[in-house]
């Protein structure tokens, strides 16, 4: 596509280059005819028009892979950088990529899991709506499974290493989007080989075109026109931009909305279907809990708000923080609680 691109667009502008010499001569001996002929041979418009076009479609290009990079940063940033690691009973804060398969690591309150691993020592609450989409936190305790790029909403432990660096499901994942923005769909494999017997057909063809002309009697700059035109009308400007452009802003669209699109042919079949079946809540909502209904018995929706605010206030629990935070946006005054042995 860039060959016949180049080729048009570069014959139309030398063409116009010897079109202004010609009138430029008609002008210096007066003869009108050559100078009204080749006036109307200008085609610097055309190749102007040409490379415009395909240079705004591959700056288009570039917005979009622009986009995924930043769909793939942002589940690059899902990641911490360091790391605890317990080494000789020691604990070391370092690189994550210094973390080796086997190190035991700290992860505390608050703190995102470095890697992929197991629980080996403590207990937290793990929220892992990054990776599942389930909204409320996982339980985590001694021998269960942690997944790189969690994060620990409450409690302390330690866990083993098991996957670490490009093993990682985190690391997996933006393998996968990255894949999918780079690979291409059957139509875009379809228009590489209508692209590979395009263009040297239709270069054959402006060159017949010019011979069989030159052949009926015509002059050369005839013949020349001619050629030319056949190649610029042919520039499939369309054909390799428009594809990968669309293959682009899909995938990375997609990525930071959350929904990962496993390969260009999978975006491709996805107009087929008419039924999405999903396992989860969290998967479609917003993966935040709200008090959406307040049922009192005995007591007036106001009195079991203060309450039940009252008491979660003190707690970081996932469901306490939005019984806290309606009764803030209600204006009542929650009461002090205590704990009692």
């Amino acid at each position: 596509m860039d060959s016949l691109i180049a080729i048009g667009s570069g014959a139309a502008f030398l063409y116009g280059i010897f079109a202004i010499y010609k009138i430029a001569w008609g002008f210096g001996y007066g003869d009108m005819t050559v100078v009204h002929k080749f006036s109307m041979d200008l085609y610097f418009e055309s190749a102007a028009m040409i490379l415009t076009l395909i240079t705004l479609g591959k700056f288009l290009e570039a917005r979009a892979k622009n986009r995924t990079s930043e769909a793939i940063s942002k589940l690059m940033n899902l990641a911490p950088k360091t790391a605890i690691v317990l080494r000789d009973g020691v604990e070391h804060e370092m690189s994550i990529d210094d973390v080796v398969a086997g190190d035991i690591l700290i992860v505390k309150e608050g703190g995102s899991v470095p890697v992929d691993g197991i629980v080996t020592e403590g207990y937290s609450s793990v929220d892992e709506s990054a990776i599942t989409g389930e909204s409320l936190p996982v339980e985590k305790k001694s021998g269960d499974k942690v997944t790189g790029g969690t994060v620990s909403k409450s409690g302390y432990f330690k866990m083993e290493a098991k996957a670490v660096g490009e093993n990682t499901t985190l690391a997996k994942i933006i393998r996968l989007v990255d894949e999918a923005t780079s690979s291409k769909a059957p139509i875009a494999k379809l228009a590489d080989k209508i692209s590979g017997a395009f263009v040297p057909v239709v270069i054959a063809i402006a060159v017949c075109a010019a011979i069989v002309w030159l052949l009926l009697g015509h002059d050369f700059e005839f013949a020349l026109t001619v050629a030319i035109s056949v190649l610029v009308i042919s520039c499939p400007c369309a054909l390799g931009l428009a594809t990968p452009t669309a293959i682009m802003v899909g995938t990375g669209k997609g990525a930071s909305n959350g929904i990962l699109i496993k390969s260009a042919e999978a975006l491709e079949t996805l107009h087929n279907v008419d039924t999405v079946v999903l396992d989860k809540t969290g998967t479609v909502t917003e993966g935040k809990p709200i008090v959406t209904d307040i049922i009192p018995n005995n007591l007036s929706e106001k009195q079991l708000l203060t309450l039940a605010a009252s008491l979660e206030k003190m707690s970081g629990h996932p469901l306490a923080i939005p019984i806290v935070e309606r009764a803030e946006a209600s204006g009542i005054a929650l009461r002090k609680s205590r704990s009692t042995g």
